[in-house]
């Protein structure tokens, strides 16, 4: 496959026609990976692995439609369900209307949780902390911080996912550890250096310069994605998304611009689609308002999710919403 990917890319492109669409585009790509370590305090590591990165953005009218994935295994069958995805969700939206502005009940998928999650993971980090670019920058561990519904882990022993591995670099052994437990901040990531000023054992999470995420996991719930669409009178599936912005990193105030399709629920029904818009709300207030995480899992990885992220979807309550102009 590294050296002819023609039959991927044929597989691929047949996925993505069965639905109705007039085009796609996309990227896949496979990585060997090759990682050694030797520091100036005796220590000689090396590690190597395998992953693959890739999305598909379909068009059709109005619409479109972008689903990604990312693995440290090949699986065809996951490849061209991010196809297959994608097209669906262009077909879905290829009619859109403009939906005011206001409070929604929201489902985000996979692409947007894991968007989203990389950001507060990247706020639990000491040095976050320390700069205070954090909302847990009055947090302690011990506080509640989300919805009992939520527990996101550092993942970096996770074999399936990108960026996982066995020790950090400073040669420290990584381990898996709740950031949020059950709405509950668990954990600071530390390096030594920040370890030793917050008087605490570095967990692993040691980058060149800064401690850092290793791989991300968003502990499943009970729904289904059905289940979860029937839980909403009137609201949204936002399925991706760009342009993530923060206003205040201790308020976590933030605005993120929908990108591809965005889908109508009417009723506990898919009911049409909207036009572009923006979220434009506080990540702890958003934390805190999950009222249902989906079961099903899906490994995301790429551009607007660039710690790779095992999320589910998963239904916020009055998500605030404005018009986004361009």
């Amino acid at each position: 496959m590294l050296h002819d990917p023609s039959n991927v890319s044929e597989a691929i492109a047949e996925a993505a026609l069965r639905q109705s669409i007039d085009y796609f585009a996309g990227m896949f790509q496979v990585s060997y990976e090759r990682k050694a370590l030797v520091t100036s305090k005796g220590v000689e590591l090396e590690e190597e692995a395998t992953s693959l990165k890739m999305y598909i953005r379909s068009f059709a009218g109005e619409g479109s439609g972008q689903w990604a994935l990312g693995s440290r295994r090949f699986d065809l069958k996951r490849i061209e369900e991010v196809a297959s995805t994608a097209s669906r969700l262009a077909f879905e939206s290829r009619k859109q209307e403009e939906v005011p502005p206001g409070k929604y009940d929201v489902i985000l998928s996979p692409m947007v949780v894991g968007n989203l999650f990389n950001l507060v993971a990247d706020m639990a980090t000491a040095t976050s902390i320390l700069m205070g670019a954090s909302i847990f920058v009055n947090k302690a561990p011990g506080d509640k911080v989300a919805s009992e519904h939520l527990t996101i882990i550092d993942a970096p022993r996770n074999s399936e996912l990108p960026g996982s591995t066995a020790f950090d670099d400073e040669g420290v052994p990584t381990y898996s550890k709740p950031i949020i437990e059950k709405g509950v901040f668990a954990n600071i990531l530390h390096n030594t250096k920040t370890a030793a000023k917050f008087g605490a054992q570095s967990t692993g999470n040691a980058g060149l310069v800064f401690p850092r995420v290793w791989a991300l996991e968003v502990v499943p719930g009970d729904y289904s994605l059905d289940e979860m669409i029937r839980e909403v009178r009137e609201g949204l599936i936002i399925t991706n998304n760009w342009y993530t912005r923060l206003q205040n990193y201790i308020e976590g105030t933030f605005s993120t611009i929908t990108r591809d399709a965005v889908l109508l629920v009417r009723n506990g029904e898919i009911a049409g689609a909207a036009r572009k818009m923006r979220i434009a709300d506080a990540l702890p207030r958003m934390l805190n308002s999950i009222g249902a995480v989906g079961k099903e899992v899906y490994d995301i990885h790429w551009w607007e999710v660039e710690t790779a992220t095992r999320a589910p979807y998963i239904l916020f309550r009055e998500v605030s919403t404005s018009k986004h102009t361009a």
